[in-house]
């Protein structure tokens, strides 16, 4: 019974470096398996690989005794997510980047040579820079005005919706119940030339003053960029509201009426307490709305005209239309790259410390 006892301890102790590194040889397994670094009985012997290590952990977890198996359970809750993502990630955005750094021998070539071609970088940054620049300014300007848009209404339903919160939560995700494309296309009828809306800024007289502001063109509002925008603002904008929702619903009305006790002023008390304690909703609503507006292309394609493309588009047209993959790829992995930096530098600049 003692040696048993001490033999349990002994596999306990190392249950949490085995946890780890099976995790990352599963991972490693997966990606070579997805990403075609091996081929052949190769293939087989990886397999075999990622089956051991899988059954290595579990005959652990089950010789270990308790502690082992507390040990390996934040691995075992953590391999399913990890393995999806060396799967159905990691191993297409080596792919991808792989096939950024090839060339092809004709356009109709299934056949990729690795080859360091990073003038499809050149490429991609001389050929379309102008494209990056619609979909980072574009998206800026939506998360901007969902702001503006989703704060007013998330505080509404927070602080004022009462018994009516879970019906006005409901019409704010209605939309969802509709695909993006037919929300899109509907835009498309509502700004069209002789749409209500048109008719509606002309007859109040503000025709004048949007076309002064640049936002209608020739008495015009579809095919142009405040017409993408406003559609980018519109798809996306639960996207903001919800979690600024979360945030100002977690808030206690207590210490706004601390404040008030305090002598503070209404105004002052929001800038002083409800809107600091908000920022991780503004924070995480700005991160799931820049980063899909910036890659999309159904708006600039619907709303837009040739002059608002965004490099949504541009890597569309590559993959599907040109059959330019090794310039598509490279677009991708420059869209990624900085969006991931835009993103580390929002995270740096605000923190997420109190996300959690």
């Amino acid at each position: 019974m003692t040696e048993t006892v001490v033999r349990q301890n002994r596999i306990a102790r190392n249950a949490d470096r085995v946890g780890m590194a099976a995790m990352i040889v599963a991972s490693i397994c997966l990606v070579a398996l997805g990403a075609h670094w091996v081929s052949g009985p190769m293939v087989s012997v990886v397999v075999l690989v990622l089956l051991l290590v899988l059954g290595g952990v579990l005959g652990l977890a089950i010789t270990g005794g308790p502690e082992a198996r507390r040990l390996l359970a934040p691995y075992g809750l953590l391999k399913p997510g990890m393995l999806w993502l060396a799967l159905f990630f990691l191993a297409p955005v080596w792919s991808l980047l792989r096939i950024s750094l090839s060339t092809k021998e004709s356009r109709f070539s299934v056949k990729y040579n690795f080859n360091w071609a990073f003038q499809n970088y050149a490429t991609a940054f001389k050929d379309f820079g102008k494209q990056f620049e619609h979909a980072f300014v574009y998206a800026a300007i939506a998360t901007v005005l969902t702001i503006l848009i989703g704060y007013p209404l998330a505080y509404v339903i927070a602080f004022r919706g009462g018994k009516y919160k879970n019906i006005l939560l409901g019409l704010v995700v209605i939309p969802f119940f509709t695909s993006y494309l037919i929300r899109t296309i509907a835009w498309s009828t509502i700004l069209a030339d002789r749409g209500f809306v048109v008719r509606a800024l002309n007859a109040v007289g503000l025709g004048n003053v949007f076309e002064w502001l640049h936002i209608m063109d020739n008495g015009k509002l579809l095919n142009t960029p405040a017409a993408v925008i406003g559609g980018l603002t519109y798809n996306f904008l639960p996207f903001m509201l919800l979690p600024i929702y979360v945030s100002l619903e977690k808030i206690d009305v207590n210490l706004v009426n601390a404040a008030g006790d305090l002598y503070s002023s209404a105004t002052r008390a929001f800038r002083k307490v409800v809107f600091p304690l908000s920022i991780p909703g503004v924070f995480a609503g700005t991160l799931l709305t820049f980063i899909p507006a910036a890659g999309d292309f159904v708006n600039a394609q619907f709303l837009g005209n040739p002059n608002t493309t965004m490099i949504g588009n541009s890597i569309q047209d590559q993959f599907l239309k040109q059959n330019n993959y090794p310039v598509a790829s490279a677009m991708a992995a420059v869209l990624m790259v900085s969006i991931a930096t835009l993103v580390l530098l929002y995270t740096r600049i605000f923190g997420t410390e109190d996300l959690a």
